[in-house]
């Protein structure tokens, strides 16, 4: 078998090595394997396009439009003017870009000024106020673009497990007073902790190492954060308590407050600008670790070692390539303008230049392969318990869990059709899923080369039997179709209106080392504070402008389940196999409508809440907040 991957590589590192074999230098084009490149279809697409136009084009011209890149907004109806009345760019170099962008630039008069307006937002369009709700902030952390990261609270009291040489006192301000107080005393919280009440987001120990060198960088800062919610009996999430944590740096001594929700004008304020701290660091957590990290990244050890390992032949290979396409492309043009240095991510989110180096540690602290899986994941973030009687065998923690409770139908639709494939091939003979070289070889790279460095961390299965296989492609094509479709089709949607999902806090909050002139600021003007906490103009416009076409299936879009690849059409068995998972994607499709519908869903269904959408299966193209596509291709 050839090995195509190792001869490129070899013809490129020729290259490199006869320029300088000291030296490496930054390079315009990153190195795609020509098989694992868009294909001519794809690159004349609107997905190919409407990327490398908005890099190109959009954001250059957003850089010249503005007098300077810090500028905040001056007040609320200017960032509501981004959507009626847009802005002026500078002559964009693509001649038809309306066409091209038509939700991005939706006014372009060529023969004067180039105005670009965004598309209103989903979530804004049903209720304009969504953003400014505890409910909804809470309700998001269930139902929005990052539901990976919110768990149990099974331990009293909360505690960081840093250093206290280093970091500080371990130990959490916040109090048991303060949660019962703030859940009115309907219960202790041991008994909250029992009857599992308490959830956290629990941003303190990743983010706190980072703080002393983020606030070292230009228009930014950063806290260790941990949020606490309360499970109400209507099944919603109440936000009971945010704590902010500064360690001790620059001679001063470790800062940390609590801060609740609030009907005092001052405290209110105060807590409103806790939330933004807490979005920023959710935006760069789902940004570098639930999407860029879980998804995208580390896929593609899995697709090197398929290429590598697995004859074209192989209907292991006939099976994982349709999940594997177009990643590696999509992924080279993210290094080379997104999560590159002084890219995208880099300008615009909390961790400036740490951002990949952040990505790094949660990968060696956070990830392992058998918490890909999605049951796996709700059972180490204590939101379900195996059992047998319930639907998907799990009783989840929090029932009214859209993520969740739609995920699992996905995973189970994913799950049958993988064994019925696997087992039609393999006739459920354990002898011959372990005699199967290139098989073993395949797996084997993946965990001692691909992912080298965990090689022997936990969480790798055998593979030794059909169910071992089974097990390990739902896991693989789960975390390319429906995990990458819930953390990436609805950021448009609910970050287009950036005030939501703010990727960045610019300000120190009022109360650490306070001095009197920015007090008497705060108390005279808070709107004027917060809006300085923003994002800037410019970091703001460009992650909108970003975010709508990361959002966006093109027509060519290839759905799970919608149609079959040649190859699964050959085999009269493998055909019908296809056509029950996707006769089950439709039905799924109908539950999921049925439960938006449902008014006792209330973490899907209320006035003004957009339906949770995310893991429908088909979709048109466009910005729709809906639709799984096979793989990780935008």
């Amino acid at each position: 078998m050839v090995d195509k991957f190792l001869i490129e590589g070899i013809y490129l590192s020729y290259h490199i090595i006869i320029a300088d074999p000291q030296s490496e230098c930054k390079s315009s084009a990153i190195y795609v394997p020509r098989d694992e490149a868009f294909s001519a279809i794809k690159n004349l697409s609107f997905s190919a396009k409407t990327v490398y136009s908005v890099l190109h084009a959009v954001v250059p011209s957003l850089e010249t439009a503005l007098i300077s890149s810090d500028l905040p907004f001056p007040h609320f109806a200017s960032i509501n003017e981004l959507y009626n009345v847009g802005v002026t760019l500078k002559k964009l170099p693509s001649k038809g870009l309306s066409d091209l962008l038509p939700r991005i630039v939706k006014a372009i008069d060529e023969m004067s000024d180039n105005v670009m307006q965004f598309e209103i937002p989903d979530a804004f369009l049903r209720n304009s106020f969504f953003w400014f709700g505890d409910d909804e902030f809470a309700r998001q952390t269930l139902a929005g673009i990052n539901p990976y990261t919110i768990q149990l609270v099974t331990e009293w009291p909360l505690k960081s497990k840093l250093d206290p040489s280093v970091y500080g006192p371990p130990e959490s301000a916040i109090t048991a007073e303060m949660v019962e107080g703030e859940i009115k005393g309907v219960m202790t919280v041991g008994e909250a902790i029992k009857q599992k009440k308490l959830f956290i987001i629990d941003y303190h120990d990743l983010l706190l190492p980072y703080v002393s060198k983020v606030r070292q960088l230009k228009g930014t800062t950063l806290y260790g954060s941990r949020t606490l919610f309360f499970l109400t009996p209507e099944g919603t999430l109440a936000p009971v308590a945010i704590e902010l944590t500064r360690p001790p740096m620059d001679g001063k001594p470790q800062w940390k407050q609590v801060f609740r929700p609030a009907y005092h004008a001052t405290d209110s304020w105060l807590w409103r600008l806790a939330k933004t701290h807490v979005l920023a660091h959710d935006s760069g957590i789902h940004q570098l670790v639930s999407h860029w990290l879980r998804t995208h990244c580390c896929t593609e050890p899995y697709i090197i070692a398929m290429n590598r390992q697995l004859s074209a032949m192989h209907p292991i290979y006939r099976l994982l390539h349709p999940h594997f396409r177009y990643t590696m492309e999509i992924n080279a043009l993210a290094r080379g303008f997104l999560v590159n240095a002084d890219g995208i991510i880099e300008s615009t989110f909390s961790p400036g230049k740490y951002s990949m180096e952040l990505s790094s540690v949660a990968y060696d602290q956070l990830w392992q392969f058998d918490l890909q899986a999605l049951p796996n994941d709700l059972i180490s973030r204590g939101l379900a318990v195996e059992d047998p009687t319930a639907p998907h065998g799990l009783k989840l923690a929090i029932e009214d869990y859209p993520f969740a409770n739609d995920g699992l139908l996905i995973w189970d639709a994913l799950k049958e059709w993988v064994a019925d494939y696997v087992n039609h091939y393999y006739n459920g003979d354990p002898s011959l899923v372990e005699s199967d070289k290139e098989l073993q070889s395949w797996w084997a790279e993946v965990r001692n080369v691909g992912h080298g460095d965990k090689k022997d961390a936990g969480g790798w299965p055998e593979l030794k039997t059909t169910d071992d296989l089974t097990h390990i492609i739902t896991t693989m094509v789960w975390v390319t179709s429906g995990h990458h479709a819930a953390v990436n089709f609805g950021q448009y949607p609910y970050g287009g209106y950036f005030p939501n999902r703010p990727t960045i806090a610019r300000t120190n909050m009022p109360l650490e080392d306070p001095t009197e002139p920015a007090m008497e600021k705060f108390l005279d003007k808070p709107e004027a504070s917060l809006l300085k906490c923003f994002p800037s103009q410019l970091q703001a416009m460009k992650v909108m402008a970003i975010l709508d076409v990361l959002s966006s299936h093109s027509p060519d879009e290839e759905y799970m389940g919608k149609y079959a690849e040649p190859a699964w059409k050959e085999d009269p068995n493998v055909k019908a196999a296809f056509e029950r998972f996707n006769g089950r994607l439709k039905e799924i499709e109908g539950i999921i409508d049925a439960r938006n519908a449902d008014p006792s869903f209330k973490n899907r269904n209320g006035a003004g809440i957009l339906p949770y959408q995310l893991l429908k299966p088909f979709s048109e193209p466009g910005v729709t907040g809906k639709g799984v596509p096979y793989s990780i291709s935008i």
